[in-house]
């Protein structure tokens, strides 16, 4: 029975992985996180996701001191600091920013306060342009 080897995680089940930081937390320094981050506490330090597909939502009782880049973020509570939401930033009726925010894709609620720079970042598109087509031209030996 010791010698059992236990199931090693995978990747896809590690990204469904849920952290709470409850109300009345209070965490000094920066958090790094994969999967998903609920804070109900609050934050003195930089919010930074470790993966691509990590949500952070902050509900109203949250609070965050510091910035925030993740590829996906849920406000509904205060941030004093830069925002940097890699895919899409959902900011709720109670959210209050007081900082720069900048997303690819923005649902702001009615309600929802900025107090700084809104920045909207596009998905670049490769540049690359077409073979020129020439009607004359003979085939070069590789």
């Amino acid at each position: 029975m010791l010698n059992r080897k236990r199931p090693e995680r995978t990747p896809a089940a590690h990204s469904s992985d849920t952290s709470l930081i409850a109300r009345g937390t209070a965490i000094c320094g920066d958090v790094r996180f994969s999967g998903t981050l609920h804070l109900d506490g609050q934050i003195e330090g930089s919010v930074l996701a470790e993966e691509d597909g990590a949500v952070f939502t902050l509900s109203e009782n949250g609070l965050v001191k510091g910035e925030i880049r993740v590829p996906h973020a849920i406000i509904n509570g205060r941030v004093q600091g830069n925002i940097h939401a890699g895919e899409r930033l959902e900011l709720a009726p109670e959210a209050r920013i007081t900082g720069d925010v900048h997303y690819r894709t923005l649902e702001m609620a009615a309600g929802a306060q900025v107090n700084g720079r809104m920045s909207h970042h596009a998905t670049e598109l490769p540049r690359e342009l077409p073979a020129p087509l020439l009607a004359d031209a003979e085939p070069v030996p590789a």
